[in-house]
């Protein structure tokens, strides 16, 4: 008999059929009252395959008492309840690893598009104006920059490798310090300060709300670049837009946002900032790969197997 499980958010159709040919689905998409949806469902249903655009939070978990595993779409797991989980010995796991080189790519995208503006010039092209008003305004090079880096972990260290071969110096700020060539400084301030661009990959969470603030964006300068590939959480967005708006910093790439996919309208007539729709991860390859390895952990718990990626 196949385990029965909770799936948050509707996925990719092929994903769906992966899930159903292992599973008994119960789907939280399109459901006007989750919750007596939730408590109407059979008893034993023990899993839970979960998207970031759903919170999985204690009130959810205690509708499902059978739960033993949580299984995240993605590397980021703050839509988790983590102490929840803990507290009902129920096992989450993430996605790492499959996602790094994609998300890297798309980091040292926005990076040469922040700095070089291609996508400007693009539009510059397009509205004839190359002809009529003449060549796209000089912009900034990657070589000789430094990029200092907030989260020097998995995809972090594949963006410093990336930047690296563009001729950029590294400079990293962790929890702790990591046994890597790069320097390393003690505070973010310090890391705003000593970069060129400042680029975050760290986790969100409570621990990191907002902590791109002001002091940081005046570290960073007139002309810092900031590029955000993490959780918009960890940007006081406010701040960053208005900084954008009066020049305080020379722009930002970012592609997440505090309340993705509503993305405030004032950033759309900046000049200095690049937005992508989140789409750091977004190959068939590699959500393909991402949507495996969740069914993966599914099936390993089911089996009475070690699951592969565990966070709690």
């Amino acid at each position: 008999m196949k385990p029965d499980i909770v799936v948050t958010a509707k996925p990719f159709s092929w994903l769906q059929e992966m899930f159903d040919a292992d599973f008994c689905c119960h789907n939280l998409s399109g459901i006007s009252d989750p919750s007596a949806f939730l408590k109407s469902l059979p008893h034993k249903t023990r899993g839970l395959a979960s998207f970031a655009s759903t919170p999985v939070d204690a009130q959810l978990m205690e509708l499902l008492p059978d739960l033993e595993i949580i299984a995240n779409f993605g590397v980021g797991v703050d839509n988790i309840d983590l102490d929840a989980a803990r507290t009902r010995r129920i096992i989450v796991t993430n996605t790492p690893d499959v996602l790094n080189d994609c998300v890297a790519d798309a980091a040292m995208a926005l990076v040469l598009n922040t700095l070089r503006k291609f996508s400007q010039a693009e539009m510059h092209l397009r509205a004839g104006k190359w002809a009529s008003n003449g060549a796209y305004p000089l912009t900034t090079s990657l070589s000789g920059k430094t990029l200092g880096i907030l989260g020097l972990g998995r995809i972090g260290s594949a963006i410093a490798r990336r930047a690296e071969a563009f001729g950029m110096s590294i400079r990293y700020h962790n929890r702790s310090r990591r046994e890597v060539v790069y320097p390393y400084d003690a505070s973010l301030l310090t890391l705003a300060k000593n970069s060129d661009v400042l680029m975050i990959v760290a986790p969100g969470g409570r621990e990191t709300d907002r902590i791109v603030n002001s002091d940081v964006l005046d570290a960073l300068g007139p002309s810092g670049f900031l590029v955000n590939i993490a959780r918009g959480s960890l940007v006081d967005e406010p701040v960053l837009l208005k900084y954008l708006q009066e020049k305080r910093i020379a722009g930002a790439g970012l592609d997440v946002y505090a309340t993705e996919p509503r993305v405030p309208p004032e950033f759309f007539t900046l000049d200095n900032a690049v937005l992508f729709p989140h789409v750091g991860s977004a190959t068939l390859e590699t959500r393909t790969a991402m949507g495996k390895l969740q069914i993966e952990n599914l099936r390993l718990h089911f089996s009475g197997k070690v699951v592969a990626t565990r966070v709690e």
